[in-house]
């Protein structure tokens, strides 16, 4: 049985990076470029560093074109579809989570299940009241509490009203929402 490589080379800074770490990207048979970051597209994929300002070079500096030595179609608007893609994969995975009753909303409850040490991590709205924020970081010790959309995003994703903060519970669940929040934050971070 052949074992899967876990590493790939990022075709814009030649860096060899975990496969988690790079953005995998297919060219359709008639040349257009699209993201393609659960390998659903057949043909060969390159990999970019998971980086906004990478991307953009990649698309600016046509190094698709240049890899692959033949002409590429990137969408005008890569890098804002790229972001958008990974904001939706991000609320998906909260939603998904929700199904499956792998977390707790509401400060309180929050709170509670941190000081059991039921949690993984947190999310909390960015925009959050501070006397929120401070209880969760007094609590949450060295524990990953990401800010990456608003209440209303929150909202929608979990179908309820007014939600600022979220813990996600220990289960295996909380960590493929992890990755797909590390992805996303990565990617807006540059």
């Amino acid at each position: 049985m052949k074992q899967e490589e876990t590493t790939r080379k990022c075709i814009v800074s030649g860096k060899i990076l975990e496969k988690d770490k790079l953005l995998r990207f297919s060219v359709l048979p008639d040349g257009e470029l699209i993201p393609d970051f659960k390998k659903r597209f057949s043909g060969r994929g390159v990999y970019v560093e998971n980086s906004k300002a990478v991307l953009d070079k990649a698309v600016t500096a046509n190094v698709f074109a240049k890899v692959l030595k033949r002409k590429i179609k990137p969408a005008a608007d890569l890098v804002t579809m790229t972001e958008n893609l990974l904001r939706h994969n991000a609320l998906a995975a909260i939603s998904l989570s929700k199904k499956a009753g792998c977390l707790v909303c509401g400060l309180d409850k929050v709170l509670d299940a941190i000081k059991k040490d039921k949690v993984a991590f947190v999310l909390e709205a960015k925009n959050a009241g501070n006397d929120g924020h401070q209880r969760i970081m007094l609590v949450s010790k060295d524990m990953d509490v990401f800010q990456l959309f608003e209440t209303e995003e929150l909202d929608q994703a979990l179908n309820k009203e007014n939600i600022v903060h979220v813990a996600f519970l220990k289960s295996e669940m909380a960590e493929m929402v992890k990755r797909e929040f590390r992805k996303f934050a990565d990617f807006s971070a540059a």
